[in-house]
């Protein structure tokens, strides 16, 4: 039968093109406005738990959100990015289609929240049950459903509610609670702010989803469709366990071989770390809309370009703020406290972690609509990797008498590697689905590192330690930011990232 529809133009063509990358240029624009001021939020509540709290209570508060946030990512059900798929197919209305994705959320949340309310030992294994701690398990229906509220509003290009709730409300609100709470308990201030700031990233949620949406007319849930819902998001939702997996598989192993205390400087050192990670999972909910419809017109090298362009975008600012974060390592995790400086070279594996990680979740954006299950392999070998190479590294420096911040070290070089492992196959697998290369990588990331690299140097070599936090960080900034803008950005890229191309 022929096809006697009109040819879309080319000129069209280029021009819907040119708008995705527009979005997602202007998508991270606005998340690294937000990472700035999540960095901004988040360090006064690491210096306050670190100082005030103490490392063994910052362990025990480490731990029980390890497994509170693993059952909230099984919870949404691979949502998060499954929701962009499930409104771009359907004739329903949107806001029934986030509605029974609330739905089902809660429903498993309920489950998880159960499991864990019987069994409280699995957040606490090192210390008693006190007070509230039973009912912390009932946080998992705030985290999950924020997350799939903000799902829905990015669909619609909506990243600044995922800024406000995620790098604002959020860890503001942790950090002053857990300043007010000291007054109240050493043990629990931790865990109460924890879920005061849950509940105000719900609110913070739930109230532009509305206003996007509209209110519900005429919605009744499907109780078949959910459920064949959730079994669609099996692979989705076990891919996004295990890539948040990967970041707390560590923590989780450590801490079976060493003290509560240790934990909680390697706690800090990874929260340090993944500020810089904030700034490629924050693109998820802006690249998902653009490449399932991409997939719905057959644009295949198309979604190739997409990738590999915020692929060199995230790796040139991860590695900027990477550098500008491990070079004064041991300022920056003395500004927690003198007991965390042992968890510099932690902090800086973790940050190399960050950097090499980007790869796999620029494509792992991709498989999980056109390779499910392969993605799904890949990420479970990237775990059994990282699991033997962390045992076997904790085993070797207890064997040579190295302690454990040693051991400390050699998870997080695990995890490096993992996800360099990572990052190969999944572009590999992602360039022969598309046909066209997957890559992003630019030679000019060498130069601004080394340049970078060099000024970082100077600075802990002759400036007070004070300084270089103050002129130090913001010299590697400024160096490394000029010569990617210069050298690693063709025209096309830095006129996507000036503000007046935002129409």
């Amino acid at each position: 039968m022929t096809n006697t529809a009109d040819p879309v133009p080319d000129n069209e063509k280029q021009q819907d093109d040119g708008e995705d990358i527009s979005r997602l240029a202007k998508g991270g624009r606005t998340n690294f406005f937000g990472f700035l001021l999540r960095l901004a939020a988040r360090l006064p509540f690491l210096f306050i738990a670190g100082r005030y709290y103490g490392p063994e209570a910052l362990g025990r508060f480490a731990y029980a959100i390890l497994i509170i946030e693993l059952a909230a990512q099984l919870a949404t059900l691979g949502l998060r990015r499954g929701l962009a798929e499930q409104l771009s197919r359907t004739e329903r209305p949107h806001i029934h289609v986030v509605l029974d994705g609330l739905l089902v959320s809660a429903l498993a949340s309920a489950l998880m929240a159960a499991i864990l309310i019987a069994l409280p030992q699995i957040m606490f294994p090192n210390s008693q049950i006190n007070g509230l701690d039973r009912w912390l398990p009932l946080i998992i229906f705030c985290i999950a459903g924020s997350d799939i509220a903000l799902a829905a509003l990015a669909y619609r290009y909506d990243i600044a509610s995922t800024v406000r709730a995620r790098a604002i409300i959020e860890p503001w609100t942790i950090s002053i609670a857990a300043g007010a709470l000291y007054f109240y308990s050493t043990r629990d201030g931790l865990l109460i702010a924890y879920a005061l700031s849950m509940v105000a990233a719900l609110l913070a949620s739930i109230i532009p989803l509305v206003r996007s949406y509209g209110l519900p007319t005429g919605w009744r849930p499907r109780p078949l469709a959910l459920i064949d819902l959730a079994r669609q998001n099996i692979p989705l939702a076990a891919a996004d366990a295990a890539e948040w997996g990967s970041r707390r598989l560590d923590l989780a192993i450590l801490g079976i071989f060493v003290s509560p205390a240790v934990v909680g400087i390697y706690y800090v050192a990874q929260q340090i770390a993944s500020l810089p990670q904030k700034l490629k999972t924050s693109f998820d909910p802006i690249l998902g809309p653009v490449i399932t419809r991409n997939l719905e017109e057959g644009k295949l090298r198309e979604i190739a370009q997409q990738v590999s362009q915020v692929g060199f975008w995230i790796i040139a600012a991860q590695a900027g703020v990477a550098l500008a974060l491990a070079i004064p390592g041991e300022a920056v995790m003395g500004l927690v406290g003198p007991d965390y400086v042992g968890g510099t070279g932690a902090m800086a594996l973790l940050l190399i972690a960050e950097v090499v990680a980007a790869t796999a979740v620029v494509s792992e954006s991709v498989l999980v609509y056109v390779a499910r299950h392969r993605n799904l392999l890949l990420s479970l070998a990237m775990l059994a990797v990282q699991a033997v190479l962390s045992f076997a590294f904790i085993y070797l420096f207890d064997y040579w008498g190295y302690g454990p911040l040693f051991q400390a070290a050699g998870v997080a070089l695990a995890l490096s590697l993992a996800l360099a492992f990572a990052s190969l196959t999944k572009a590999v697998l992602l360039s022969k689905i598309l046909g066209a290369a997957v890559n992003g990588w630019r030679w000019a990331l060498v130069w601004a590192t080394a340049v970078a690299a060099v000024i970082g140097w100077a600075a802990t070599q002759f400036l007070p330690e004070w300084a270089e936090l103050a002129l130090g960080i913001p010299a590697i900034l400024g160096v490394y930011g000029l010569i990617i803008w210069h050298r690693g950005f063709g025209e096309a890229d830095r006129k996507l990232f000036r503000k007046k191309q935002d129409g």
